[in-house]
């Protein structure tokens, strides 16, 4: 397989930046629905180079991605690292408990800092909402949103929507987009930047999405961004295609959200009882980390016919493969791609 050869499932889309004319990645809500189909289908070569045995592509060679995480992560910064790596770059990773921000130093002067590095893109992960877009607007190169605050998580919305074409794929109901599918995320909505991107990513590729929390967890006026909100879950379940569980996001919580872990499962964790209450194949997802037992039970979680959560994990690579990349393009002097 030529790893740097064209990608015969990007011939439909338009050449060059008009098929992704975004310099940074910091959001799903920057995306039209054909830019979100534009960088699944670029992650469909690196879903296949991922399960050779030789996994390395040159495409980045030279080229050097800052991971700068200023929140603690495992599969994320992972995730990003195998990716950069695979294509070749050089990758260096940033932890915000080594950097300077913890003596003091502004984020305004660590994105300075970063920039005169002359670094080819930077990867952000930081706990604050909008910190990721504060830097790209004063760094020279291409920035990824890793996870910021409460807002957005783009590439987990994007894996989530490739591991389920692929999914459905699988089983032959192999389809562009979800119209015509109801898929529930259910969890603490309130504080998940997951649920946020994957409202958004869902509704552009034509899904119906239910959102389902306890009162306390669920924002007010998410009716605004076309979902349906649930208090009860057995009857948000009633007829989805795709359960997207999620954990109850503790380190934002300030103050006392739900009486206790149990009752939390007992209301809200999904059990093989529960989820009969859904379609009759209707998948299982989950971001991770798991609260098996809080959330979601292992005997749902480890259902091998319904849980996609493993696949999950391994689009995350790929995704991310096709984000470094597409923006990185123009610094490689791809033909069509100058700004």
């Amino acid at each position: 397989m030529d790893n740097t050869a064209p990608n015969p499932a990007l011939d439909r889309f338009p050449a060059g930046r008009l098929a992704f004319p975004h310099r940074d990645l910091t959001g799903i809500g920057q995306l039209e629905r054909h830019e979100i189909l534009y960088l699944l289908a670029s992650a469909e070569q690196w879903v296949e180079l991922n399960r050779q045995s030789a996994k390395h592509a040159g495409l980045l060679a030279g080229l050097t991605i800052i991971n700068a995480f200023f929140e603690n992560s495992t599969r994320t910064l992972l995730s990003f690292e195998i990716a950069g790596k695979r294509l070749g770059a050089d990758v260096v990773n940033m932890h915000a408990a080594q950097s300077s921000v913890k003596k003091g130093e502004t984020l305004i002067d660590t994105a300075i800092t970063l920039n005169a590095m002359r670094a080819d893109a930077i990867v952000i992960r930081h706990g604050s909402s909008g910190a990721t877009q504060l830097i790209a607007d004063k760094v020279d190169c291409p920035v990824l949103n890793a996870g910021d605050g409460s807002h957005e998580h783009p590439t987990q919305a994007l894996l989530d929507a490739l591991a389920l074409r692929a999914k459905l794929a699988e089983r032959g109901e192999e389809a562009e987009d979800f119209t015509g599918r109801t898929i529930l995320i259910c969890g603490d909505i309130l504080h998940s930047r997951v649920a946020r991107s994957n409202m958004l990513c869902l509704q552009a590729m034509g899904a119906q999405v239910r959102a389902c929390a306890p009162p306390a967890l669920m924002p007010a006026g998410i009716e605004a961004m076309g979902v349906e909100p649930f208090s009860n879950f057995d009857a948000a379940l009633e007829g989805c295609d795709v359960v997207m569980m999620l954990r109850l996001q503790q380190e934002r919580m300030a103050g006392q959200f739900i009486p206790s872990a149990r009752e939390y499962h007992h209301l809200y964790g999904l059990t093989k009882a529960r989820l009969a209450s859904a379609s009759p194949e209707a998948l299982v997802m989950h971001p991770g980390p798991m609260n098996r037992g809080v959330e979601i039970d292992s005997e749902v979680a480890d259902m091998l016919d319904r849980s996609i959560i493993t696949q999950q994990v391994e689009m995350g690579v790929a995704i991310r493969m096709a984000c470094l990349d597409v923006l990185t393009r123009t610094a490689r002097g791809v033909e069509g791609w100058s700004v």
